[in-house]
């Protein structure tokens, strides 16, 4: 009776200490990790926007607003900052390019950016009506993509300072973010069109409507499952869509 009863008493502490330590807990499809990774902070000028990894080694980064520059910043947090020869440029978006230089959006200058690993800057003006380039991303074919926010387009870039505009079909769409899908054609989103889309590299435009209204679609990227994910900044959710739609 007595070995029953510290049995029964053994197992009780088992499962409250089973309870107690389980490592994520998971309910209405959100998983919750109770481990804790190190976060280190680098000090830098403000108004920083866009960071993609470079060819060298180092991270790359945008600065908009008043430090209107380009930062390098190595894996061990050392920062070097590149001022842009056309102020008030706002620099947003920054993608690797093929040649193996960094390219960049001047949303306020109206241009698209290059900057050498060494930081030798090149700027090329898109047109003398203001576009508001966003987003850029590098192409399949070797070009520079990039949304025009304020014209509604997708613009592409040769490496040569070549570009293309291609209208977006729906009307006052918000073209934002811009990726390479694994299916070889370029994804965007489409802010307030509430639909995601894709170009083909030559410039044949698909779109799809994203199913809750008014979602506010932000950012893509393509997913390691082989599809495109989204954040939906209004709908409070995130989507997937297939290559084919």
């Amino acid at each position: 009776m007595i070995k029953r009863f510290f049995y029964l008493k053994f197992i009780l502490i088992l499962a409250i200490i089973t309870i107690v330590t389980i490592p994520l807990f998971s309910f209405s499809g959100r998983v919750y990790a109770q481990n804790t990774p190190t976060i280190t902070e680098f000090p830098s000028r403000g108004g920083l926007w866009d960071i993609t990894s470079g060819p060298d080694g180092n991270l790359w980064f945008t600065a908009s607003d008043d430090s209107n520059m380009i930062g390098r910043i190595s894996p061990d947090g050392i920062i070097t900052d590149f001022l842009l020869p056309t102020y008030g440029s706002h620099p947003l978006g920054i993608t690797s390019g093929p040649d193996g230089n960094l390219w960049f959006t001047e949303s306020g200058g109206n241009k698209i950016g290059r900057i050498t690993p060494n930081g030798t800057i090149t700027e090329f003006q898109i047109s003398t009506d203001y576009k508001r380039p966003l987003y850029i991303t590098s192409g399949p074919d070797a070009n520079l993509w990039f949304t025009e926010y304020a014209r509604n387009n997708i613009a592409r870039l040769t490496l040569d300072g070549i570009f293309t505009e291609f209208a977006v079909p729906t009307r006052n769409s918000g073209p934002g973010d811009i990726i390479t899908g694994p299916d070889g054609n370029i994804w965007f989103t489409e802010f307030f069109g509430n639909k995601i889309g894709w170009i083909s590299t030559n410039g044949i435009i698909t779109e799809f409507i994203i199913p809750t209204i008014n979602s506010r679609p932000y950012s893509i990227t393509s997913g390691p499952d082989g599809n495109l994910w989204f954040t939906e900044s209004s709908g409070n959710k995130i989507g997937r869509i297939t290559p084919e739609g």
